[in-house]
């Protein structure tokens, strides 16, 4: 678990590795011990309270730091779904940074078993089926609060039919500490 000011710093890093690829260099680079503990995040952009980018990494494989200002790159600049971010947009955007606890295999007989074991608001879930795989943050219970409607679209994210099911279908969740800039 992180700190306040933790958070604060996470949200600081994320926002200059974007303005650096702008030429705007920051002051300095943090040197704190537990960033460089490996780390899994997502970064959120939006503008005007709509999403502007969002990338993130499910396991943790690299340094928190590193993770941070990678993912902040990429929703800026590598979401498919976006244009890339332009320097006037810059002062517009707001970040939001998810920190991911490890994912855990969730155990189910069928649908109806996982459906009622999903916790709203609480678990990202992150779904496989062969090539298939998507994920949706805890943030996304806030759009889809019922867990039929959450993990119908779950499915569509990963490019499956809303009524598919499968026995061979693999579910994980995952728990979240969001920070988030303030106006």
């Amino acid at each position: 678990m992180f700190n306040t000011e933790q958070g604060k710093i996470l949200l600081q890093l994320a926002r200059e590795a974007i303005a650096e690829r702008f030429g705007i260099v920051s002051a300095a680079v943090q040197q704190a011990d537990w960033l460089g503990k490996s780390g899994a995040t997502f970064i959120t952009l939006k503008e005007g309270g709509r999403l502007r980018g969002c990338i993130g990494s499910l396991e943790a494989r690299r340094p928190l730091l590193d993770d941070i200002c990678h993912n902040a790159v990429a929703a800026a600049f590598r979401d498919s779904r976006f244009p890339p971010l332009v320097e006037s947009e810059l002062n517009k955007i707001g970040v939001e940074i998810s920190v991911l606890s490890e994912a855990k295999p969730m155990d189910f007989f069928d649908e109806l078993d996982a459906l009622a074991q999903l916790r709203p608001g609480v678990d990202g879930i992150i779904l496989e089926w062969g090539l298939h795989r998507a994920t949706f943050l805890p943030q996304v219970w806030e759009d889809l609060p019922q867990p039929q409607y959450f993990l119908t679209h779950l499915k569509n994210k990963a490019g499956l039919l809303d009524d598919f099911w499968s026995d061979d279908i693999k579910l994980s969740r995952y728990t979240v500490q969001k920070f988030k800039e303030e106006k």
